[in-house]
């Protein structure tokens, strides 16, 4: 790493983060659509739950062949190739005639988003070269979900009030296309030296033994699985629940975003404390005793809506620690410059797999239960798990940065 900070860094980070933006678009518009999709399809509440997250399939399952690929033939260009794919994707679900193919249109999205949102911390390893703009880029980098999912809960119902739900696919499609013009045009090719340098020199099988072979991978990867699932289901199903409790559509919206979005705060406060020097290990017990707290009183305190929606806010963005933690320690974590996109891909497949079960289950204790009051626990348990983990994390940490 060098100590001189590159502007060019700094706009390619940038671009990097908008890029990541526009992707998370197409996650966060399916829950302020839930509503609309159900009444139109007759969609059951654990079938919404798995539509909610079946676009994780992808991540789940293909993860870590996606990091390896990236590693092997370049970060630009995979990405690239997954928002033509994500372009597809909602294309095909603006056109779907029934449920069935809406369903195989989020598997394609997935598979889009997937590779579109992955390589991006090993370009930023690349590209940024000072330490702590990298820190900063890399925490910065964590928020482009809460943000996209925001600014799609903010927007996307007045949208698809305008214009329709298949229209407002029609329109995040073409945005996909844009920010791959705009990826290709302003950021430089991976070119033949980088991708030979740092990928094809080493066979994939050996790169892939040294991913999941060193400890690290296995406790930022649990660690997201821990954070994803609980925070997906809490603030995916923000507006299903307002909607029942006879929240008006603008009011289900604006209260779903700011939930959403503050979690981005989080993200970008990890980033520049993690640059000051603040342990990791101490950020992410903090942002898992949030979640957990906040989760108790956001379900169990029912009568007090006000104390209720103040617990979410202090989940979503307090939360918002751990996954900018996470990724600045996937990039030191990484058993070498080589494995970052493998390691990367990795705590990927298993953030995606806890997306994939946190709420169908959430929705399914909600069903047995007669309510959300009791969905607390699902929560609490993957905190207390995650602040297991992060003693584990800082240990590992502090083994690799101190000499």
């Amino acid at each position: 790493m060098t100590d001189r900070e590159d502007p060019a860094s700094r706009r390619t980070a940038a671009i990097v983060f908008v890029v990541g933006v526009s992707c998370a678009l197409h996650i966060g518009k399916l829950p302020v659509a839930i509503p609309v999709l159900r009444d139109a399809m007759q969609l059951t509440l654990v079938q919404a739950g798995f539509l909610l997250s079946l676009v994780q399939l992808a991540g789940m399952t293909l993860g870590l062949a996606v990091g390896l690929m990236a590693d092997r033939l370049g970060p630009r260009r995979v990405m690239l190739a997954g928002l033509v794919l994500l372009a597809m994707g909602s294309a095909m679900g603006a056109a779907a005639p029934g449920a069935g193919l809406l369903l195989l249109s989020r598997v394609v999205e997935g598979v889009g988003f997937l590779l579109a949102v992955l390589p991006a911390p090993g370009l930023l390893r690349r590209r940024v070269l000072h330490a702590a703009t990298l820190s900063r880029a890399l925490g910065w980098w964590g928020a482009y979900m809460p943000l996209g999912t925001a600014l799609a809960l903010l927007m996307g119902g007045v949208l698809m009030g305008q214009v329709g739900w298949r229209w407002a696919w029609v329109v995040l499609s073409v945005l996909s296309l844009c920010s791959a013009a705009l990826l290709a045009r302003s950021v430089a090719p991976d070119g033949v030296s980088a991708a030979t340098k740092l990928g094809n020199g080493v066979a994939w099988g050996p790169r892939l033994r040294r991913t999941l072979t060193s400890p690290g991978p296995w406790w930022v990867a649990l660690a997201f699985f821990l954070y994803s699932g609980q925070w997906l289901a809490v603030v995916g199903f923000l507006p299903t629940i307002y909607a029942q409790a006879g929240y008006a559509a603008a009011t289900v919206g604006g209260l779903s975003a700011l939930a959403a979005g503050i979690n981005m705060l989080g993200n970008i406060g990890a980033g520049r404390l993690l640059s000051r020097g603040v342990p990791p290990g101490v950020l992410l017990a903090l942002g898992f005793c949030a979640m957990g707290l906040g989760s108790v009183i956001a379900f169990a305190a029912s009568g007090h809506p006000v104390a209720q929606y103040l617990a979410v806010l202090v989940f979503s963005g307090v939360g918002g620690l751990i996954p900018g933690t996470l990724f600045g320690l996937a990039v030191v974590l990484a058993p070498g410059e080589d494995t970052v996109s493998t390691t990367v891909g990795w705590m990927q497949q298993f953030s995606a797999l806890g997306q994939f079960i946190g709420p169908p289950l959430v929705a399914w204790v909600a069903t047995q239960a007669g309510g959300w009051q009791s969905t607390w626990w699902v929560t609490v348990a993957s905190s207390v798990l995650g602040l297991m983990l992060a003693g584990r994390l800082q240990a590992a940490w502090r083994s690799r940065v101190v000499v």
